[in-house]
């Protein structure tokens, strides 16, 4: 992070892929000294000048100086960023949140789920995990969309679905022409999967009512709630823990999250309109 972490640093746009009709996948370097690395799960503060600014997780981890987002256009700051073109200036802010931490997870089996633009945060997680496969067990990803041309990365998820060390579920809410694979929600593949609950690790991405039905299908396999890790998704201003705007009960998410445990987050989002 920058020495002061409320000063946005300019990241100029080198690349640009549309992933579906509102999301697309930039690249970003710095156009002055850039910020400190980031890791798995964490985030950004993301500014379109004149326009706003916004939090967006890494969808990749680049080199020392590159930062990959995915972005979904959802409003007027998401817009003014999804329409950036290569060579736009946007300011950055960061690194902001808790990691993932797969290395504490090391020797386990792991089993990764994600909900529509969920995977985007959990895509550096996939990666850094295969790029160490002999650190763990078993690798299991359950991916789910609304309809099959609402997947991301739809051709890197291809490639992961033709390895052999790594097994790949994908699943639709809606069935389409030309869609062989599963209809249904992330819920029933995990339904069906065989996990050794003290060995395995999860990790849950997505729309929250999605990450409490995955959580409580995996709690009913006799995992301990310790044992899952969940993204959260507050309305995150500062990144810093001062404005309290994206408060959850004891938590203030920029810096206590986004990464949490099950047994922190279950209480939490129990509660109504906490």
């Amino acid at each position: 992070m920058t020495a002061e972490p409320m000063l946005p640093v300019r990241y100029r746009v080198a690349d640009r892929r549309v992933e579906t009709r509102d999301s697309v996948t930039v690249r970003l370097e710095p156009v002055d000294r850039p910020l400190a690395s980031f890791r798995p799960g964490q985030f950004a503060m993301l500014y379109a000048y004149g326009v706003g600014e916004v939090p967006i997780s890494i969808s990749g981890i680049g080199d020392h100086s590159t930062l990959v987002h995915t972005i979904r256009s959802v409003g007027a700051v998401s817009r003014a960023l999804y329409d950036a073109r290569p060579g736009s200036v946007i300011g950055v802010r960061g690194p902001f949140g808790t990691a993932w931490a797969p290395e504490d997870a090391a020797g386990n089996d792991l089993v990764m789920v994600a909900g529509g633009i969920g995977l985007a945060p959990l895509r550096p997680l996939v990666r850094g995990v295969l790029a160490r496969r002999p650190a763990y067990r078993r690798i299991v990803l359950v991916a789910g969309a609304r309809t099959p041309d609402e997947f991301l990365f739809r051709a890197e998820l291809d490639r992961w679905a033709a390895r052999t060390d790594l097994e790949v579920e994908l699943t639709v809410d809606r069935p389409a022409v030309g869609w062989d694979g599963a209809v249904g929600f992330v819920t029933e593949p995990l339904s069906r999967l065989h996990v050794d609950p003290s060995r395995t690790v999860a990790f849950l991405c997505g729309p929250e009512p999605m990450m409490r039905f995955g959580a409580r299908v995996l709690l009913r396999r006799g995992m301990g709630a310790d044992r899952i890790r969940v993204s959260l998704e507050r309305s995150m201003k500062c990144g810093v823990a001062l404005c309290g705007h994206c408060q959850l009960g004891p938590l203030l998410i920029c810096r206590d999250g986004p990464v949490v445990d099950y047994a922190t987050a279950e209480p939490l989002l129990a509660v109504p309109q906490l």
